[in-house]
């Protein structure tokens, strides 16, 4: 068996070339005309692999390799084919094409599973349409319903479920793309690091055994408007001092917390964001990350003290929390074998803790999960200097097929 890294290096290519943004990094977002574009190719990516392939009520790409067994579980493996805007080549899209050179080995091969294999191509991993990152493994988990993708929408007020349908999609049926715990006996992830250290450290994979928990916080500051020059400083209810305060002690708290925890303040709006006006209302977003949830749990506690002693100065606080993932441990099981695979090849390997949120962390709640990295370059992701040379992905989808071959128990056809 030889992974094909020229290949995995081709197809990250072709995919690459359904961009909105050439030249100036990769975006594609889920619903656009690139990744409709990138759907079709994946689809005869797929069927040449000889996987039975289908389109689902959302837009996830699905190939299937059916296995001897009818109804036994699936091992799943892939990735998100969705990016951030003026992104990289390789976020979400290694993972997909991990997925892509499996299902052609096995074609290759002749290879006949025991358990079926499922090929997925996911959308809306990053959040980057709706504001609701992993859309697609969330709705397979259940957690999504038809009223939610009513709910979420894009920056120009258009929603979810409406691109959706205009891409040719059935959000009403969201539920029919609803995973059971019994049909998924695995699934594997490979993404990049998206950090700098496995490369400063020389080491060909990283193994994950916990993706942090996280949670993400919408505060809304409302004070009153005033003239910038006419109205005394104790007489004013400024929105954007009072936030100031708050986000000041942000990552104080996280440092604290130690072990880990991060908390970022990423998004500012002013209004009515005039130089001579004072602001009357701040919203900003606040993410908390931490493997420890006790200590997840401190930094919203205190973020949450901390907008409450504001909102005692003539300041009114709302607060949204939109997203909460408590800390996902990988399956100790498929750890275990991803480093005993590792150790066979002479691939060197490290155990790593993702700070980053990946789909993985919630197919956990349906399957035994696991989830592995490969290097970076120089640490970046999110930037159109993204970079993972095909040999060190080659190397991870190395150690998966072999772990999934197992899984699968799959034989050459007689």
């Amino acid at each position: 068996m030889k992974v094909c890294a020229s290949r995995i290096r081709r197809f990250l290519d072709e995919l690459a070339e359904f961009n909105a943004t050439p030249g100036q990094g990769i975006t594609r977002m889920s619903y656009s005309p690139q990744a409709h574009a990138a759907r079709a190719w994946l689809c005869q990516q797929m069927e040449q692999a000889g996987l039975q392939v289908r389109e689902d009520a959302i837009g996830n790409v699905i190939g299937t390799l059916p296995g001897t067994r009818a109804d036994l579980p699936s091992v799943m493996i892939g990735s998100h084919f969705d990016t951030v805007p003026h992104g990289g080549a390789f976020d979400g899209a290694a993972g997909v094409i991990m997925a892509l050179e499996i299902a052609t080995l096995f074609n290759e091969q002749g290879l006949s599973p025991h358990y079926p294999l499922e090929v997925v191509a996911l959308v809306e991993e990053e959040g980057a349409s709706f504001e609701r990152g992993l859309l697609a493994s969330s709705a397979m988990a259940g957690h999504i319903s038809s009223q939610m993708l009513e709910s979420l929408h894009d920056s120009t007020g258009i929603s979810a479920a409406q691109r959706m349908s205009e891409a040719g999609y059935a959000p009403r049926d969201v539920s029919s793309v609803v995973r059971t715990p019994e049909s998924l006996k695995a699934f594997i992830e490979l993404h990049i690091e998206q950090g700098p250290v496995l490369e400063q450290t020389s080491t060909d994979i990283g193994i994950v055994d916990v993706v942090v928990g996280m949670t993400q916080l919408s505060v809304t500051l409302t004070g009153k408007a005033g003239h910038a020059g006419t109205t005394p400083m104790d007489r004013r209810q400024d929105a954007l001092l009072a936030a100031s305060h708050i986000i000041s002690q942000v990552g104080d708290f996280a440092r604290q917390a130690g072990d880990a925890t991060v908390a970022t303040v990423g998004k500012l709006r002013v209004h009515p964001n005039g130089a001579n006006v004072i602001p009357h209302q701040v919203v900003f977003s606040v993410d908390i990350r931490s493997r420890d949830e006790r200590k997840l749990r401190q930094v919203i506690d205190q973020t949450r003290e901390a907008i409450n002693q504001q909102a005692n100065q003539g300041i009114t606080a709302a607060v949204e929390q939109t997203l909460y993932i408590a800390p996902t441990p990988m399956a100790s099981e498929i750890v275990h074998s991803l480093e005993q695979q590792c150790d066979r090849l002479g691939y060197s390997r490290r155990t790593m803790v993702s700070g980053a949120g990946h789909d993985a962390m919630v197919f956990a709640g349906l399957a035994p999960t696991g989830l592995i990295f490969v290097p970076s370059r120089d640490g970046l992701s999110h930037h159109p200097d993204e970079w993972t040379d095909a040999e060190q992905i080659a190397k991870g989808v190395e150690v998966i097929f072999h772990t999934v071959k197992a899984m699968t128990e799959a034989k050459n056809h007689d």
